[in-house]
């Protein structure tokens, strides 16, 4: 697992930014956003992985920055609390459709995991 640090600038945030958030959400094990376009992800892939996950949603006027860096950050006027990824992502296939059947699967709730401590500045 490596962290990564995924800076965007939207030329028109008002298309896509959520779905570049729930892309970088659910990329890896574990994300932070300590500022608006700012994310950490923890991952099993490499820079080139998760550009190729981020880039179609992308426009030719965004810009994109993915670096891998340490556990060690100054942060001010923000705070750093990480998040779990709390389902694996869907896979396509031939028998999955957008069909919902109920009873839904269980989740595990919020409760059922502790909360993960804040980052320190240094």
């Amino acid at each position: 697992m490596r962290t990564f640090l995924i800076s965007y600038d939207l030329a028109n945030p008002a298309q896509n930014k959520h779905a570049v958030a729930q892309s970088i959400m659910s990329a890896g094990e574990r994300w932070a956003r300590p500022l608006d376009n700012t994310w950490y992800v923890t991952a099993d892939a490499d820079e080139a992985g998760l550009a190729d996950r981020l880039g179609p949603l992308l426009d030719s006027d965004d810009g994109l920055l993915i670096q891998s860096v340490d556990d060690k950050a100054v942060l001010t006027n923000t705070s750093l609390r990480w998040f779990r990824q709390r389902r694996q992502p869907l896979t396509a296939s031939a028998d999955r459709n957008n069909v919902v059947t109920f009873p839904a699967p269980q989740h595990p709730s919020i409760d059922d995991e502790p909360e993960l401590p804040f980052a320190k500045a240094s």
